[in-house]
């Protein structure tokens, strides 16, 4: 079995590189020209999606029996800053992936995952979020993955194609870029224990709520949506379960042999921001058998034993 994933370098493509190797698939990987990886026995090609004909060639090249589509602009606060990147990447980009997809002759499975931002705002009396709810995007990051699912649920129908549609939570674990929210807190929390700051963490809005979900588990629901998941279906990922930033941000402290204060940095406050999200993942359940392995608690211990070794190391 040959499997493709654009976006290799990113957080979720390393461990579901990793994760596919496992199962004996023969793993190729993208990356932008200038990014550095190295998976022993993963096929590294450079790619920019925003390139059709680069895609195009590359996909004939592999002939992959599937593709995950895991290149984008995944960072809320980042598409605030820069709408217009998001937009071109995350749609134009998707497109490009989908039109090289359909010209392939051996009819691959291609995962095209989205995210749980795309149900903007969610009254609680809502709670928790099927599949079939109303989506009300509340940032641009939403926008355009509420419209890459809805371009891939077209050509999935108008074409015959097989491509499943994720929206998967939050997703967390050691490796993920600190602009995301608990591995901010890990970063700020081994940089304070190995003296390289003031022992204060800064943070955004503290009483939001969200649904946590390992990486780790978030792979192995991708890889079983590619391998059972109903053609032009879209799936939840996520844990079922919400937690305040709060409560996450507590337990990075009490792992910590600092003493930490807390100070609220309006830098990282957003524009718009949903008080709770909680994802219905009953379908996902029913149609493949997943749930989530790995509990929060060890997610914060491994995101924070993993920062503490990355200053180690300098």
């Amino acid at each position: 079995m040959k499997s493709l994933i654009t976006g290799g370098t990113g957080f979720v493509g390393i461990y579901l590189a990793r994760y596919l190797q496992m199962l004996g698939h023969e793993v190729a990987v993208t990356k932008m020209p200038g990014e550095q990886i190295f998976i022993s026995g993963v096929s590294v090609y450079d790619l920019n999606i925003l390139e059709k004909e680069e895609v195009s060639r590359l996909f004939t090249k592999i002939q992959p029996d599937y593709i995950f589509h895991l290149a984008a602009q995944s960072s809320v606060d980042i598409s605030w800053k820069n709408p217009g990147l998001t937009i071109d990447v995350n749609i134009k980009g998707s497109t490009n992936v989908l039109d090289a997809f359909r010209a392939l002759e051996n009819k691959p499975k291609l995962l095209l995952p989205g995210s749980g931002e795309e149900y903007g705002c969610v009254q609680s009396t809502e709670l928790p979020v099927g599949e079939e709810h109303v989506l009300k995007p509340g940032n641009i990051y939403a926008v355009t993955k509420v419209c890459q699912n809805m371009i891939g649920s077209i050509y999935a129908k108008a074409y015959g194609l097989d491509i499943v549609m994720t929206r998967a939570f939050n997703h967390v674990g050691p490796n993920q870029a600190p602009f995301f929210v608990l591995a901010d807190f890990c970063r700020q929390t081994a940089e304070i224990e190995a003296g390289k700051r003031e022992p204060v963490i800064r943070a955004g809005n503290l009483d939001v709520k969200r649904d946590f979900t390992d990486v780790r588990d978030v792979v192995c629901a991708y890889v079983m949506l590619a391998e059972k998941g109903q053609a032009g279906e879209t799936y939840n990922i996520g844990s079922g379960q919400a937690r305040s930033i709060r409560e996450i941000l507590q337990t990075v402290i009490n792992k910590s042999t600092a003493k930490i204060q807390v100070k609220v940095d309006e830098k990282k406050l957003r524009p718009i921001d949903m008080t709770e999200m909680r994802a219905d993942i009953q379908k996902i359940q029913k149609v493949t058998g997943w749930k989530p392995k790995i509990c929060l608690e060890q997610s914060i211990q491994d995101t924070l034993d993993y920062w503490r070794r990355e200053y180690l190391q300098e």
